[in-house]
């Protein structure tokens, strides 16, 4: 079920509000576009400034309008443990196929702290989770070992990996066995992480170019990386030019030159700057997506 290519989805604004409207039409959009699973509310969905009640309407709004075509993993993650286990217990009543938890950012905990936050949530609900380990942004990075200690748990299937060391898919395999879920969280790195046994990307370009991420994780994952290199030598200058400034504030300007969403984002995020836009652009020129 969690192969391929998986959007980090990005949640829709109008005038300071959940826009809805866009976010159900934008699922109709991957899924037609051969998207092989959505992620709503992660960081590319801007949850750090969501509402809860926000974050819990985008959860349900998704898996709802998603209507079992394909897989939704439900962002789900704290550094509070009771508040992941609200949300994860959430995602588990309206229906989401796994819930994605990221590692607890600012307070850092140890090694031996991540796997208690990691059993609760598993405690919490009956719902598959996956693990987001992603060291620049949470200060805390999971090791093989402790990964392999969680993937004992039945519930605990898989990860996002964000650390873009693709040698990490093969010491995961080593601790957590061939069959736990490895997605690469990176995008530029995705087609050495398949290649070293991953599974697919949770992908931010995917907003952008949905149709080309999932073609090119299919050439991966059928082995055909001759073909997946002229996927990735297209899609290259888009996965650079996404991150020169914060990536959601890029797919949502680049969605926006095609039509599909509106570029606000909330506060502390602005706008990109000229620099930015004119290099999103270009990226989008380079992979075939705008004239």
């Amino acid at each position: 079920m969690f192969r391929g290519s998986f959007v980090a989805l990005v949640t829709p604004f109008k005038d300071g509000k959940l826009d809805l409207d866009t976010l159900k039409k934008l699922v109709d959009w991957h899924i037609e576009q051969g998207t092989h699973g959505l992620v709503p509310v992660g960081t590319t969905g801007e949850s750090p400034t969501l509402s809860h009640a926000e974050h819990e309407q985008v959860v349900e709004t998704v898996v709802a309008h998603a209507a079992g075509r394909v897989p939704v993993i439900a962002g789900a993650g704290s550094n509070n443990t009771s508040e992941g286990m609200r949300l994860i217990r959430h995602a588990a009543s309206v229906g989401a196929d796994a819930a994605l938890v990221v590692t607890p950012y600012y307070n850092r905990p140890t090694q031996a702290g991540m796997i208690a936050h990691f059993t609760a949530l598993h405690d919490a609900a009956d719902i598959p989770i996956i693990i987001y380990n992603i060291p620049p942004r949470s200060m805390v990075d999971m090791t093989p070992a402790t990964m392999g200690v969680l993937a004992k748990l039945p519930r605990i299937i898989g990860v996002k990996d964000a650390t873009a060391d693709i040698t990490r898919v093969s010491s995961q395999r080593i601790t957590c066995g061939k069959d736990f879920v490895q997605l690469s969280g990176e995008d530029g790195s995705a087609l050495g992480y398949n290649a070293h046994g991953g599974h697919g990307c949770i992908s931010v370009a995917a907003n952008v170019a949905p149709k080309l991420c999932a073609e090119f994780q299919t050439a991966t994952l059928n082995g055909d990386f001759a073909k997946a290199l002229e996927y990735q030598d297209r899609l290259m200058p888009l996965h650079l030019a996404l991150f020169l400034e914060p990536g959601l504030v890029s797919a949502k300007y680049a969605l926006s030159l095609l039509g599909l969403c509106s570029d606000e984002v909330r506060l502390p995020l602005v706008g990109l700057t000229d620099t930015a836009k004119e290099a999103v652009r270009a990226a989008m020129r380079h992979a075939g997506l705008i004239d």
